[in-house]
C-alpha cells in the first residue's frame, strides 16, 4: 500500500507525525481543503505529467491551474497529464493519493512557486485519505525537489 511506504520514508526523516489520516475521502482539492479546515491554495496538488515519454510530477498550490505555455518554456518541451489509469505503474501511486513522498526511483520531483504563497501546505500521503504538513521550504529538501518552476497561471 502506497501509504505504508510514505510513512516509511517519512519516518526515516524523522517526520511520521506529519502524516494526517482521514476516515473521509481527501482525493481532490476541495475534500482535502475541507478535512484539513484550510482554504484550497494550501493544498498541495501533485500533477503528472509525461515529457518525451519520461514522467515528472509538479506541485503546485490547490487553488491554481498548470498554464500550457509556461510548463513548455520551464521544461523546454510540452507536457501531457498522465492518462489516470496509468499514473500508479510510472508514478507510484494511484490518483487521488499522489504525492512527491516515496516516488519511484528516477521521477523528478518540482515544486511550482505558488506553493510559497503559504506557511504550511498538505500534500497528499500516498492515498486518497491522508495528507503531510509541511512548509515550502521544508518541502524541497525532503523530496529531493529538481528545482522550483514557474508553471501556474497567474
Amino acid at each position: 500500500m502506497s501509504i505504508e511506504k510514505v510513512k516509511a520514508f517519512l519516518q526515516e526523516k524523522g517526520l511520521l507525525d506529519r502524516v494526517i489520516e482521514f476516515e473521509d475521502s481527501t482525493a481532490t482539492v476541495e475534500l482535502a481543503a475541507a478535512a484539513l479546515g484550510v482554504e484550497p491554495g494550501c493544498i498541495a496538488k501533485s500533477m503528472s505529467f509525461l515529457v518525451d515519454g519520461a514522467p515528472l510530477l509538479v506541485l503546485l498550490a490547490g487553488d491554481v491551474r498548470v498554464d500550457n505555455h509556461k510548463f513548455k518554456a520551464a521544461f523546454h518541451k510540452k507536457g501531457r497529464m498522465i492518462p489516470f489509469d496509468e499514473v500508479e505503474a510510472y508514478i507510484g501511486h494511484a490518483p487521488g493519493g499522489v504525492c512527491p513522498f516515496a516516488v519511484k526511483p528516477g521521477v523528478p520531483v518540482y515544486l511550482d512557486v505558488s506553493l510559497q504563497r503559504f506557511p504550511v501546505v498538505y500534500p497528499a500521503a500516498g492515498n486518497a485519505h491522508s495528507a503531510v504538513r509541511v512548509t515550502p521550504a521544508e518541502l524541497a529538501p525532503l523530496v529531493a525537489a529538481a528545482g522550483w518552476v514557474d508553471v501556474a497561471k497567474d
